[in-house]
């Protein structure tokens, strides 16, 4: 599942985000998310999440 759709993304889940410093490369960081940072309700290029780690990105993969 992508990370496109706010609702497919609860706290707690674990995910893959690219952070904004490898978007050029794409290397995805995993995590658990601690707090959602984008409002709208989709985003094209991922929603964005703090993880517990306080790494924030957008969401490229949910993991189950």
């Amino acid at each position: 599942m992508n990370g496109t759709r706010r609702d497919d993304i609860k706290i707690g889940s674990k995910v893959k985000v690219v952070q904004k410093q490898d978007q050029r490369t794409g290397k995805l960081t995993e995590g658990i998310v601690n707090k959602i940072l984008t409002n709208s309700g989709t985003h094209p290029h991922g929603i964005k999440v703090m993880l517990e780690s306080r790494i924030v990105g957008r969401v490229k993969e949910i993991l189950e």
